[in-house]
Order: structure tokens, then C-alpha cells, then sequence
């Protein structure tokens, strides 16, 4: 940490100078002597990443940021506030604390909370900024699982976020993340009463319920149809190869359901429907999560097909988790091809077998505007187009 970054004249130079360029600035001289042009330049950029993403950091005064690496790896701070809403007890150990958000958080629910990040620069900006920020957490420069190793200590809950990145490459598996939580699961459970998990949207839920063999719950967490994490919970009383799923859509119009794999794969749905007056899209947590059939019966709608997912009904139904549409005409896609004057649309496809990006090629149609053209598989496999107005919500 470069402590002059913290001087007066500077903050007020990184302030002033955020909606500058920052790759002409970094190549710019300095104007302080103690603070170079690309610690400069790494702060700006830094803050302006925070400004959505988390503005109890960027609203603060005297905040040292991080590199951009470290917040691109951090949790908002919407998806931080619900992630302190799952755990338990007055003890917690974030065992891979990076620059601090998601335990800033759990600090405010449990009485005592552990800080472990194996970084020692990152670890110290994390020190400084919950004490700008108020909040009381211990801080420790050293390899989670080693702190464990070396720990008589039982936490009411263990947090860790692996890193889903190795040697720059992505990995999608469990076992192969840094630290690998399924070699060291039984370490985990020795020391906590909960497990908490924050993995990559990219990971297969039933792959992790195979890798981690006993699951208590799993949350898949969106944002405005973005599917941002996928969390699991393991409860030393509450194990099980069928753990109940929520689906949490956060944001202005939060939405939860939930269900179990097991009803899913049983449920049946004998028929399926012509496009009627109105057309659901689910959320992206509730795809993500396989929750296919289930809805047609919470939701009193029908399935247009198979492997269409989309849904319908004749009335208006406020509380589906996701996108709604009203119909204004549904066609047959060869008939839309000779007859389509559409210019300007939003396109979705589902059981389709082109892509959005193919379709504007083809038909020639830009990005955008209140339009919106579905192109589907129907009920009788037919291919369908059905223009639509989406419902505000």
C-alpha cells in the first residue's frame, strides 16, 4: 500500500478525474512525487468500477481501491446483502476474503467475523478500508485452510469463494478450484456447523450435488436477468442428495421460488399449448436452475413445447419470475420471412436452432426499440415468430 495515495491533494486529483482517459493518463507525468501515474491511473479506474457495483466504497471518502482484478472478482454489494441474510451463529471465517466486500456484510449479522486472504496487499487495503467503512473485523495475512489446519477454533459458519481462475485459464469444477473444497470438505466441516459456497454461474448445480455428495440448499442468485451466483449450503444436521433450490431474482422487483430437483423430474405435463394472449420468459436463475415443468403448475400457465421454454396464458399473471409479454400476433417463420417489413426489434430464440445474431443477419433487423420478436418451436413443431410488447414491471 502507497499510504501517499491517501493524501489530501490526491483524492482530490482521483475525484476530480474520473471521467478522464485512463490509458492517457497513465502515460501522463505525475503531478505528485510520491504517487506515480499509474498508481494513479490503477485508483481512478478502480473507483469507477465501484460506482454500480459497490457505492458504500465509492461514496466514501479516504477509500484505497484495489486492482480492477480484485473487484471484478468481488461480489456486488447486492448479492453480498443477501449472501449475509444465509448464514448462522455469532461466529463466521471468510476463508478467502479478498478486498472484503461479503464480509463487510456478514459483519453485520454475525458478532465475530474472520478475515483470511492469502494476498498481503490486498489483505492490508481490506484492513484499511473496514476501518474507514466502521466495521470491526480480524484480519489475517495467511492461506484460509492453513488458519483451519491450525485452528482448535469451531466457526458457526465458513465462508469461501474459490477462485474459478488457475494459471489464467477458467476452470468449472469444484475440485479443480483454489483451494479444492472437495479435498479438504471434511476440513470444513470440522471446523463449522455451516458451509457456505459461492461458485461460478458456469457450474452444473447436479455436478456439485455429486462432487460435494451431501447438499443442504442451493441459491441460484440474478440480477435483472443475469444469472450472478450460485451459492450451496452444507449443514452438518441437514445433509442430503436432494437439497431444496431457490431461485432469488434481486433487485427493484425481488422474486424468490422454490423447489427440488426430484419434483421436477417427476412432474408431467401431458399437453402442450398454442402462443395465447399472453407469453412468460423465466428468469435466468430459475433456467439455470432446470425448473422446466414445475411452473406450469405454481404458476397455473401452460408450456408451449417441450424444449420451448416459454410459457403462456389467457390472463395476466403479475407474480411469474420473469419476463412477460403481451401477444400481438403469432405467424408462421417461413410466412414471416416473405412478408416481414420489421426493421428495428428485440429477438429472443428458444428451440429455435439460430441464434439472435444469426436471425438480424438474415433478416436484416437492428438491435433494439419496444419490439420484440420471439422465434420458437411450437406446440406441434412448428416455427414460430411471435411479436410481442413486453410488459413493464
Amino acid at each position: 500500500m502507497n499510504k501517499s495515495i491517501l493524501d489530501g491533494e490526491v483524492q482530490k486529483f482521483i475525484n476530480y478525474n474520473l471521467q478522464v482517459d485512463i490509458p492517457t493518463l497513465s502515460l501522463k507525468k505525475s503531478p505528485f512525487p510520491l504517487v506515480s501515474s499509474k498508481e494513479l491511473a490503477e485508483q481512478i479506474d478502480s473507483k469507477k468500477r465501484c460506482e454500480l457495483k459497490l457505492p458504500r466504497w465509492f461514496n466514501a471518502k479516504d477509500i484505497y481501491y484495489p486492482p480492477k482484478l480484485a473487484i471484478e472478482q468481488a461480489s456486488s454489494e447486492i448479492t453480498a446483502k443477501y449472501k449475509a441474510e444465509l448464514i448462522q451463529g455469532d461466529e463466521l471465517i471468510d476463508l478467502t476474503g479478498g478486498m472484503g466486500v461479503d464480509t463487510l456484510f456478514f459483519a453485520s449479522e454475525a458478532k465475530s467475523v474472520t478475515h483470511c486472504e492469502i494476498n498481503q496487499e490486498l489483505s492490508k487495503i481490506a484492513e484499511y478500508n473496514s476501518k474507514i467503512l466502521g466495521v470491526n473485523i480480524h484480519f489475517f495475512h495467511i492461506n484460509g485452510l492453513e488458519y483451519l489446519i491450525n485452528s482448535n477454533k469451531i466457526f458457526s459458519t465458513i465462508y469461501i469463494d474459490p477462485s474459478r481462475r488457475i494459471s489464467a485459464k477458467k476452470v468449472f469444477m469444484l475440485k479443480d478450484c483454489e483451494p479444492d473444497i472437495i479435498s479438504n470438505l471434511q476440513l470444513l466441516r470440522d471446523h463449522s456447523s455451516r458451509i457456505l459456497i459461492k461458485t461460478a454461474p458456469l457450474l452444473d448445480i447436479q455436478s456439485a450435488i455429486k462432487e460435494l455428495k451431501q447438499v443442504s440448499r442451493i441459491h441460484v442468485v440474478s440480477i435483472k436477468n443475469e444469472c450472478k451466483e450460485l451459492l450451496i449450503i452444507i449443514d452438518k444436521e441437514q445433509e442430503t442428495d436432494d437439497p431444496l433450490i431457490t431461485c432469488a431474482l434481486l433487485g427493484d422487483d425481488e422474486k424468490k421460488y422454490c423447489f427440488k430437483l426430484s419434483e421436477e423430474k417427476e412432474f408431467q405435463i401431458h399437453q402442450y399449448s398454442d402462443p395465447l394472449e399472453y407469453i412468460y420468459e423465466p428468469d435466468a436463475a430459475l433456467l439455470k436452475a432446470g425448473c422446466f415443468k414445475l411452473i406450469t403448475r405454481d404458476f397455473n400457465i401452460k408450456k408451449i413445447h417441450q424444449h420451448t421454454h416459454l410459457y403462456t396464458s389467457t390472463e395476466l399473471l403479475d407474480s411469474f419470475p420473469g419476463r412477460t409479454f403481451i401477444l400481438k400476433k403469432a405467424g408462421d417463420y417461413g410466412t414471416f420471412i416473405k412478408e416481414n417489413q420489421v426493421k428495428k426489434a428485440n429477438i429472443i430464440c428458444r428451440n429455435f436452432g439460430l441464434s439472435p445474431e444469426e436471425i438480424k443477419k438474415k433478416l436484416k433487423i437492428n438491435d433494439g426499440g419496444n419490439e420484440y420478436l420471439l422465434f420458437c418451436t411450437g406446440p406441434k413443431n412448428e416455427r414460430l415468430v411471435l411479436n410481442c410488447e413486453r410488459i413493464a414491471k
